[in-house]
């Protein structure tokens, strides 16, 4: 898997003009899958988002996880991510996980998260969407679940 993960004082994720996800202070989640991606995968990358130390505390320290400060998710599907621009004009999505797999794998990330007691919204799996955020800091991190 691989995660683009954007701090945020607010953000939202529209669908033909209508919003289907939105939160206030938290992450959007850029979530792109693979084909040799598993449970496993989604586990780590949950496991890691969840603790992952990204908020100031009182001495501007980036000490604070998403839990600590109360935050929630936007979480945004992304066959993109694995998009080889290596060769030619035009990107191959060959890496990128087809829908039947990649879905099923996206449901239980989000689902990972809500086991750690992250409030969590989404996009809408395969739809085109209009993702808008204030990045606070800006504050832009990549994890990858394969090393």
């Amino acid at each position: 898997m691989r995660i683009v993960v954007q701090r945020s004082k607010q953000a939202q994720v529209t669908v033909d003009g209508q919003v289907v996800g939105a939160i206030a202070r938290g992450l959007v989640l850029l979530v792109g899958i693979t084909h040799e991606d598993t449970e496993q995968d989604a586990k780590f990358a949950a496991d890691k988002i969840a603790g992952l130390r990204i908020f100031e505390d009182d001495t501007e320290k980036m000490n604070h996880s998403v839990l600590d400060v109360g935050g929630q998710i936007l979480s945004v599907s992304q066959f993109t991510l694995y998009g080889d621009c290596r060769k030619g004009k035009r990107p191959n999505f060959m890496a990128a996980a087809r829908p039947e797999q990649a879905k099923p794998l996206y449901d239980k990330f989000n689902e990972l998260l809500r086991g750690h007691g992250l409030q969590v919204a989404t996009g809408t799996f395969g739809a085109m969407m209009d993702v808008s955020l204030i990045n606070d800091g800006p504050v832009t991190l990549i994890i990858e679940s394969k090393s």
